[in-house]
């Protein structure tokens, strides 16, 4: 009996899933998507300064290469969610890709940097398209509850795991080939991932209504873009006309936004998944993660690479211990979130993390990377690990059936939205407390010997290049570049003080907001995909 049971089971399975019978080759195919959009998110962080020097990018730009990416993917994934449904999620996914193939080989030939922004603003625009195509493709494939357990922690693995995996893979290629590789890897495995897709993967669509909210849509990328914009040009000056005008005419489109959501029959975005009192701190707090994540830590690429001159692989690994924590407490919070609730691991969190930070405020020229970088990193991964886990629970307490697909993808976008927003204030916050220091500091007069002090300080010179200089010029060289490094260090200061305040922000909103006991907690998996 039980074994027909099993048959007939099977059957209406393989009858209802067009993708059943190849439903393993489909979790390959879905996972190695997962990990080139997760790694791609990482990988340029550690390339970012040889290709600032290639291409010229000065330092108020450079984190344009990581905010172009988490702009355009965070504003567009909701739309790209509801893209893949009507459209069909395979073609989704075979034009997501193909399209995430040409833009990385665009920015990995790129020449100038606005061709890299360019490039990496469609990377972000193709994996809005893609990435929900292939959740969305897994979640229709595994419909047995077991088999689905095993593909989503297959696929929320890779999510975890991806970020470390690209530092270190970043590194690698960065030091023995070019960071050109850090973009131009992904066309291979895009090639093959198509293929795959085309012959592994057949068609699916959701039924009912199909319309597509694009007023919404532009709203929300317009505004977005705006407000990011706006905060990049807060380096002239917080007060500047150009800098209030952006940031003024994001938030009316953001506001605009949310009128045309109210309004409309198929919202983008239901306001109810936002405006509840659980869910509306679990989207904060997801910001606020992604400012850190990929705002604030891409500093650290600099400190380690640029003042403490490690190689491109030693600072990928030097990068590790913030993964590692994550890890450690995610296990951990996983384990007390169903005895505990919520609430109290999303309120010490918060806390850990802004103490790592606010240690990071005490690094030096010449600090030791075990006794002062790698405690601080340590409590900012424990931190963010003990916060994440529940937070993303909570986005999905009370959400109906027919919107979890969007809360879910507004996890997602928030992080990255955070990231982007995170990454232009932390970028305005460096480049003006970088030039009060040197305002404040003025350079060595240079001796009357040297011809050409400005072409000199191009690079720190090596121990042999100092050895040969004059003792007067010698001193001048080292001077200068003391300062220079003073200057980054003071600026990097400024910025992980600031993203303390703002991961330490969601303490209070937590404890005076959110009122979910364990009761509450969605039943299933929860999966959310880091990008």
């Amino acid at each position: 009996m039980t074994n027909a049971s099993a048959q007939t089971s099977a059957g209406s399975t393989s009858a209802s899933d067009p993708n059943y019978e190849r439903r393993w080759l489909v979790l390959v195919i879905v996972a190695v998507t997962q990990l080139m959009i997760v790694l791609d998110a990482t990988i340029v962080n550690i390339a970012l300064p040889q290709a600032q020097a290639d291409l010229a990018i000065t330092d108020g730009n450079r984190t344009w290469v990581v905010t172009a990416y988490a702009l355009a993917f965070g504003a567009l994934l909701l739309l790209g969610g509801r893209l893949s449904d009507y459209w069909g999620r395979r073609r989704s996914f075979v034009v997501g890709m193909s399209g995430f193939a040409v833009a990385s080989a665009v920015g990995g030939l790129a020449q100038e940097s606005w061709q890299l922004f360019v490039a990496r603003a469609g990377q972000g625009i193709f994996a809005a398209l893609l990435v929900p195509a292939a959740l969305a493709i897994l979640t229709v494939t595994f419909t047995d509850p077991k088999e689905r357990a095993k593909a989503f922690g297959v696929f929320g693995a890779i999510a975890g795991g991806g970020a470390a995996v690209g530092l270190l893979l970043g590194g690698v290629l960065t030091e023995y080939l070019s960071w050109r590789w850090c973009l131009l890897v992904n066309v291979p495995v895009a090639v093959i991932a198509v293929v795959a897709a085309i012959v592994v993967v057949k068609e699916s669509k959701a039924d009912g209504d199909t319309r597509y909210d694009l007023p919404g849509a532009v709203l929300v990328a317009l505004g977005l873009g705006s407000l990011v914009y706006g905060f990049t040009r807060a380096e002239h000056g917080w007060g500047s006309v150009s800098a209030v005008s952006f940031i003024a005419i994001g938030l009316a489109l953001v506001v605009a936004f949310g009128y045309v959501e109210a309004r409309s029959d198929n919202p983008l975005l239901p306001l109810s998944v936002l405006f509840h009192r659980d869910r509306g701190p679990a989207f904060f707090a997801s910001m606020m993660v992604g400012a850190i994540l990929v705002g604030a830590t891409l500093f650290l690429t600099f400190y380690f690479q640029i003042v403490l001159q490690y190689s491109p692989i030693m600072a990928g690994l030097a990068s590790m211990p913030i993964t590692a924590g994550i890890f450690v407490t995610a296990g951990i919070a996983s384990a007390l979130l169903p005895r505990f609730g919520p609430k109290p691991l999303m309120s010490v969190g918060p806390v850990i993390a802004a103490v790592g930070l606010l240690l990071l405020t005490r690094i030096g020229v010449d600090s030791s990377y075990w006794a002062s970088v790698f405690p601080a990193l340590i409590l900012v991964g424990l931190g963010l690990g003990l916060l994440i886990i529940p937070q993303q629970n909570v986005a999905l307490i009370g959400v109906a059936d027919h919107d979890a697909g969007a809360a879910s993808a507004l996890v997602n976008a928030t992080m990255q939205v955070g990231g982007a927003l995170g990454a232009a204030i932390f970028t305005s916050v460096y480049t003006s407390g970088k030039q009060t220091f040197l305002t404040d500091n003025p350079a060595p007069t240079p001796p009357a010997t040297m011809p050409s002090p400005a072409a000199s300080m191009k690079q720190v010179p090596s121990d042999q290049e100092l050895a040969a200089m004059p003792e007067s010029m010698r001193d001048f060289v080292l001077a200068s570049v003391d300062r220079i490094f003073q200057a980054e260090v003071n600026a990097y200061h400024t910025v992980f003080a600031i993203a303390a305040v703002f991961i330490a922000l969601i303490s209070p909103v937590v404890v005076l907001v959110v009122r979910a006991k364990k009761d509450d907690l969605p039943a299933g998996d929860v999966v959310v995909h880091a990008g």
